[in-house]
């Protein structure tokens, strides 16, 4: 568990609120800032090449009343399969970015989700920082995952591609796109990831809902008992909002 507490950690990084890029070397950590009053969040301009390079945080209409769920899931503590049952009971699929560990360790979860209509994707076999990689070895980590999804889930990767801890550079999104992924990011996400420090339910509802905007892509994770405490009452209000729930491919 240690290990996994490590990258759920790591994760908080990459989910502050503040819609920002911090250059270092030519790679850039993507922050997510809450816009106020439903509020589309706008990326900065010095991040114009996202979509150059088949890349996306947000729905492309903005009168458009739609909603992309997306879960990043690294390991199963028995909320995962919560979060499923209630995502059938409103038939709303979702896409799962999902690591190595997860499909050797509870390959019928994974099965699960296919079967059930959601999007099994990729977040990197091992959750590695990805600007530290040179071409190879990127693609190395993603055809990593991609074969044990095959061969021992027998699900095909789709090909949307999460970078861990919201780490990317130009050169990443370029070699994704040259793999045939479109790198996804997000714009409403919250401090779900410590499974010790969980948010309180009711507090954590309001604050989605409040910040709920037209195709916002919602970042959450699915090992957090909170998301799954609230998620039915979530998809209950989105809905009687009239918001649908998108496919990710809608963002291209």
């Amino acid at each position: 568990m240690k290990k996994f507490k490590i990258i759920a950690l790591a994760c908080a990084f990459a989910s502050v609120f503040t819609l920002c890029a911090h250059a270092s070397g030519g790679a850039y950590n993507w922050y997510c800032k809450r816009a106020k009053n439903h509020t589309r969040p706008e990326a900065e301009p010095s991040m114009s090449f996202i979509s150059e390079c088949g890349g996306a945080y947000i729905g492309k209409n903005p009168e458009e009343k739609v909603l992309y769920l997306t879960f990043d899931a690294g390991y199963e503590n028995g909320n995962i399969a919560r979060i499923l049952d209630v995502l059938a009971k409103h038939k709303a699929h979702a896409a799962f970015f999902v690591l190595e560990n997860l499909a050797v360790r509870n390959t019928e979860l994974v099965r699960r989700m296919a079967a059930e209509g959601h999007l099994v994707c990729n977040h990197t076999a091992r959750h590695r920082d990805m600007t530290k990689m040179n071409d190879e070895a990127f693609a190395a980590e993603l055809k990593t995952l991609e074969d044990i999804l095959a061969e021992k889930v027998g699900v095909m990767c789709a090909k949307f591609y999460r970078p861990p801890e919201g780490r990317f550079s130009e050169k990443n999104l370029k070699a994704a796109e040259a793999l045939g992924y479109k790198t996804v990011f997000w714009s409403l996400a919250y401090a779900d990831w410590d499974n010790e420090k969980q948010p309180e339910p009711e507090k954590s509802k309001q604050l989605l809902l409040a910040n709920t905007h037209n195709g916002a892509v919602i970042l959450l994770h699915p090992t957090s008992k909170t998301n799954a405490d609230i998620l039915d009452a979530l998809l209950t209000e989105w809905e009687a909002q009239g918001y649908r729930f998108g496919t990710l491919g809608e963002l291209f």
